[in-house]
């Protein structure tokens, strides 16, 4: 074998093993990739079984309930011009609330419902944390 040969096998055998590890790592991404879907979106385009998505829009006001179990929480999610209703069994994030923005993640299910397995409470950009809000007005000044 010449040398060019040799230098063509290893750069061919190289390409080829990038080519490998690139399509491995599709795979695995393919199978965490998340969809983002709204209220509307899921009744216009179908529910999409068994697939791990993301359910995203507005708590509906008077629509959370919470189970004797303490741990099971039912609630509607909504665009304004679809619903969805959810069940999540876990601990709330501090910021979930009526009203407010959700994302939920997590599967749909035969009947319509979804069910989250993780919940992640918006806020808007107005929001402040709570140990901020008394301090923002305080100036301090070089001058007494």
């Amino acid at each position: 074998m010449t040398p060019k040969s040799q230098r063509l096998t290893l750069v061919l055998l190289a390409l080829a093993a990038i080519v490998a590890a690139v399509l491995l790592a599709m795979s695995a991404m393919k199978d965490q990739a998340a969809f983002f879907y709204t209220p509307s979106d899921a009744k216009a385009q179908g529910l999409p079984l068994g697939r791990a998505v993301r359910l995203g829009g507005m708590v509906e006001a008077g629509s959370v309930r919470r189970a004797p179990d303490g741990v099971t929480v039912r609630f509607v999610v909504t665009d304004g011009k679809a619903t969805t209703p959810v069940t999540f069994a876990g601990i709330t994030p501090d910021l979930f609330r009526e009203k407010s923005g959700v994302v939920a993640e997590g599967q749909f299910q035969p009947d319509g419902r979804f069910v989250a397995n993780n919940l992640l409470a918006k806020h808007d950009e107005k929001y402040m944390p709570p140990e901020m809000a008394g301090n923002m007005h305080e100036s301090r000044s070089l001058k007494p």
